[in-house]
């Protein structure tokens, strides 16, 4: 059986070429299910992302008759891009949106979870980011980032993403 890998997008340009990562998370074994913020939506082709994957694009907390997610079990999660806004929330619990609250959950289940923010200069140097940053860092989330990197380089390919979730893995 495939290990499941949820990859979580929110609103940022990177969004618009999560179908290259999920063809290659794929190529290497992985069975992918995509979750987004409201925002990160917006970037997506859904449906091109609900065919590769076999299941929807999550976006909504679930209904109060459903009663699963849909979703099968994660061994490990990819945050990318994850946004300014996300990464404030996600340290500090606010679980407005189904992105959140799941990448919440999944820390406190133990969770492999790799997030890979993209952020612009002037946000990544902002003191709220960076203390979120080693909060999640805390909570043992793996953090891709290096925020003085030039602003085209600042969030790495996703081939580069695959391999540090190996690294993540002990692969």
């Amino acid at each position: 059986m495939a290990k499941v890998l949820y990859v979580v997008a929110c609103g940022a340009s990177a969004a618009a070429e999560l179908v290259t990562f999920v063809k290659l998370a794929q190529a290497a074994g992985w069975h992918v299910r995509v979750i987004a913020t409201p925002a990160g939506a917006r970037f997506l082709d859904v449906d091109r992302l609900a065919a590769l994957t076999g299941g929807p694009v999550r976006t909504d907390f679930r209904q109060p008759h459903e009663t699963s997610n849909g979703l099968p079990p994660a061994d490990a999660v990819v945050a990318a891009p994850v946004t300014f806004n996300t990464v404030n929330k996600w340290a500090l619990g606010i679980t407005d949106t189904v992105a959140v609250g799941m990448l919440c959950e999944l820390v406190g289940m133990g969770t492999p979870v790799l997030a890979v923010p993209q952020v612009k200069a002037e946000l990544a140097n902002h003191v709220a980011f960076r203390a979120n940053l080693e909060v999640l860092r805390s909570m043992g989330v793996h953090v891709l980032f290096d925020p003085d990197a030039p602003p085209h380089a600042r969030m790495p390919g996703w081939e580069e993403i695959l391999s540090e979730l190996d690294g993540v893995l002990g692969g």
